[in-house]
């Protein structure tokens, strides 16, 4: 436990010294010179400078020693696989980004190991020495069958055998997770929902999603589920039947990226350039938030309606503390759209959550997926009491 302890300690502040250690866990200064021997024999902290600035010779630092393990996470779309790789300080070593068009005989194993193969060569580390790796889809892959669920638009990841298939290629363990829950663990962990043990986050980007957080800890379902709120039926769409099949439903119709270049036109809004509906939908929504009246401002008050009609129906049934509204169709309105989703909310649920933006942008997904590879390598490594676990 004094372990780690000193080794939580070390990752929060950076390099410590033995006296700073003792303060900080409350030992005496020869049981901590006793567990910094035992930290420095199993390979998981090393001696890195002295203190400066005080009368006579500084003290000894102590860090963590960067390499004795590494993570990896990928976040997987219809279109690219970005894969990166983590030292156990949770620092970005390597990054890799595959394109992946959209093919039926997609070879997902293959995509899967390149991306890996990519990240640890940009990270200098044979893909061996990598102790966890996290991979984060759309949908879920129900644990009865095996199979990727509530995600028909990633073409080659449906094959029943997909996770068994992966495992016998891969040379390390993996866990896989919903997409917009891992944007969740990192909001969780990095960015504002620090601190918060109920919340909902709300993504909008190539679908329209929600992660549910109870009691601190992630609320998946029986099937993988919880949070695919893009096939609620809401009002302002016709009822969407076969949901399964067609791939969306009510509130993915009403509010997902997707529908707001056809808004903007509808409301006279310029179009903004060409591309794919990700690329111009959070164009749109930024040039809406900039505006002060005009089609602009009207866009940008009927895609808050929209969002907050969705959300209204989550908050009656989970009433939680807070509600981070998260993903480029959404942060990309900043504080304009903000206000007006929790106006409109505060007329449409009688629960009041806090809204707030997300604050971990670049590759969330990907941070997320990071963040709970590195969470089981550190239970992993840091476990000194069964001998020497660094590699």
């Amino acid at each position: 436990m004094n372990d780690r302890a000193a080794l939580g300690l070390l990752l929060e502040h950076g390099p410590l010294s033995r006296t700073r250690i003792g303060t900080l866990t409350g030992l005496s200064k020869p049981t901590a010179s006793q567990l910094l021997v035992r930290l420095e024999a199993a390979g998981l902290v090393v001696a890195t400078g002295t203190t400066e600035g005080g009368p006579g010779p500084g003290a000894q630092l102590y860090a963590i020693n960067a390499r004795a393990a590494f993570a990896a996470g990928l976040d997987v779309s219809p279109r690219r696989i970005r894969a990166a790789v983590a030292d156990v300080t949770g620092a970005i070593v390597g990054e890799y980004e595959l394109p992946t068009p959209r093919r039926r005989a997609a070879d997902a194993v293959g995509q899967v190991t390149e991306a890996v193969g990519g990240a640890a060569e940009a990270a200098g580390v044979a893909a061996e020495r990598i102790h966890r790796l996290v991979i984060g889809t759309p949908g879920a892959f129900d644990p009865s069958t095996g199979r990727l669920r509530y995600a028909s638009h990633l073409p080659g990841w449906h094959s029943p055998t997909l996770l068994d298939d992966l495992a016998a290629a891969l040379p390390m363990p993996f866990a896989y997770e919903n997409d917009v829950n891992l944007v969740a663990v990192a909001e969780q962990r990095l960015g504002t929902a620090r601190g918060h043990d109920d919340f909902v986050l709300l993504w909008n980007e190539e679908g329209l999603g929600a992660a549910v957080v109870i009691a601190g800890r992630l609320h998946r379902g029986f099937t993988g589920g919880a949070g695919e709120v893009g096939f609620l039926p809401v009002p302002g769409t016709p009822l969407v039947r076969g949901v399964a099949r067609v791939g969306g439903g009510g509130f993915q119709e009403l509010a997902g990226a997707q529908v707001l270049p056809r808004l903007a036109r509808d409301l006279g809004v310029e179009h903004i350039g060409g591309g794919h509906y990700t690329e111009v939908a959070p164009a749109l929504v930024a040039r809406a938030a900039e505006a002060g009246d005009g089609p602009c401002r009207a866009l940008l008050e009927a895609y808050a309606t929209a969002l907050a009609t969705g959300l209204a129906s989550v908050v009656a049934v989970l009433d939680p503390e807070l509600v981070v509204l998260a993903g480029e169709a959404i942060t990309a309105g900043g504080e304009p759209l903000r206000a007006l989703v929790e106006a409109e909310l505060t007329e449409l649920a009688a629960p009041r959550p806090r809204l707030l933006m997300s604050s971990v942008r670049r590759h969330p997904v990907l941070r997320g997926a990071l963040e709970s590879a590195l969470a089981a390598t550190r239970d992993e490594v840091f476990d000194t009491s069964a001998g020497t676990s660094a590699r």
